[in-house]
């Protein structure tokens, strides 16, 4: 069999990027390792209405599974803040049917999907998959972490994320809770899905997650347990290269998932519709400056945000508990109104540089990161 474009992996990227071939009159193949679309969900599945707009995609009743209103955020010393999430308008995603939906795009507009079929090997103009060898021009990496695992082990954190069933759940609001010394350099979370149902997740440098993940819930009080979830996370930003040769790498592969949180629907989302387009033109014209124009045009859209990002992310990985506590005595009234007001869910580096410019935390910043903590407040 020949293709135009093989694509690796059948998540967020590489179905929206596949459907943007597809429309082009390009043939594209999406092959997914896993047997089925949409699983296991890794995913908290957290994005802003906007940004769904933005990817093309009108979510079904079935894909919305709850809309948030605020965030509770936690010190290590129990102190909290409680952000207004409505203006924001963020939902949280059954990323088993988000996916499924753009898959149909993708099929509706020509693509053609295979589940349980693996990528094993890139020649120049084939690959070589568990189900035989195919010819094509470029081939797409979309296979997630695991592709960036053997080459940068220093950006990978270990997580946890169970299916949590418990009546200490709040249906419209998250939680985020922060401990160096349990969860160094990353944070707890609860993610509503429902009444009394809730995504609940550690990750951190160096821990076992899934203990620590029990102890949190044992804490929290009474829980049932209905799905368990273990995955890697990349934190380290984009990689250097979106494209290699004929090979173009897209989503979380390409690093393109928040540094902050590691979230990453939209922007390893537009990543693959940047790349669908980019590889269309490709085709089109035979130019290898259209190829490229991709890395381009995501950096233009998420570069400084990502940069930002990883500032911050600096910022928390030097942070001890006392460092913490302090700052959230600081946060006042007026900084979580305009926080409400102006920041957004996907570009979120504004309402963080607020947080850290509050009265009586600055001068603590300054002394971790001097001059760099400047960049992110600019």
């Amino acid at each position: 069999m020949e293709y135009d474009v093989v694509i690796a992996g059948g998540s967020v990227s590489g179905l929206l990027c596949a459907r943007e071939i597809a429309s082009h009159g390009h043939s594209v193949l999406v092959i997914e390792e896993d047997p089925e679309i949409g699983t296991p969900e890794h995913c908290g599945g957290l994005v802003s209405i906007s940004g769904i707009d933005e990817l093309g995609v009108m979510p079904t009743r079935g894909t919305l599974d709850n809309k948030i209103e605020s965030a509770m955020i936690i010190s290590p010393a129990g102190r909290s803040f409680l952000l207004d999430a409505r203006v924001q308008k963020v939902v949280v995603l059954d990323r088993r049917d988000f996916d499924k939906q753009i898959a149909y795009q993708a099929q509706n507009n020509g693509a053609e999907i295979h589940v349980k079929s693996s990528l094993k090997e890139v020649k120049e103009d084939e690959v070589k998959t568990s189900e035989g060898t195919l010819k094509c021009k470029i081939v797409v990496d979309a296979r997630g972490v695991s592709s960036l695992v053997q080459k940068d082990r220093e950006g990978i954190l270990q997580s946890a994320q169970y299916e949590v069933y418990a009546d200490w759940i709040e249906k419209e609001r998250i939680e985020v809770y922060f401990d160096q010394e349990k969860y160094p350099g990353f944070f707890a979370w609860i993610i509503p899905t429902g009444k009394d149902i809730a995504k609940v997740g550690v990750a951190g440098k160096g821990i076992n997650a899934a203990v620590i993940l029990e102890n949190f819930l044992t804490q929290k009080g009474k829980h049932s347990i209905v799905r368990k979830v273990f995955a890697p996370i990349w934190i380290k930003g984009p990689i250097e290269n979106f494209v290699s040769k004929n090979i173009v790498t897209i989503g979380d592969a390409a690093g393109q998932s928040k540094p902050t949180t590691a979230g990453g629907i939209y922007s390893c989302g537009l990543g693959g519709i940047f790349a669908g387009k980019a590889i269309s033109k490709f085709l089109e014209s035979g130019k290898f400056h259209d190829l490229l124009e991709y890395q381009k045009v995501w950096h233009e859209k998420f570069g400084k945000e990502f940069e930002n990002m990883l500032l911050a992310r600096k910022l928390l990985e030097r942070f001890d508990n006392k460092t913490i506590d302090k700052l959230f005595e600081s946060v006042t009234p007026q900084i979580l109104e305009e926080i409400a007001k102006e920041g957004t869910f996907d570009f979120h580096t504004v309402s963080i540089a607020k947080l850290l410019g509050v009265k009586g935390s600055v001068k603590a910043v300054q002394a971790i990161l001097g001059s760099e903590f400047r960049r992110l407040l600019t």
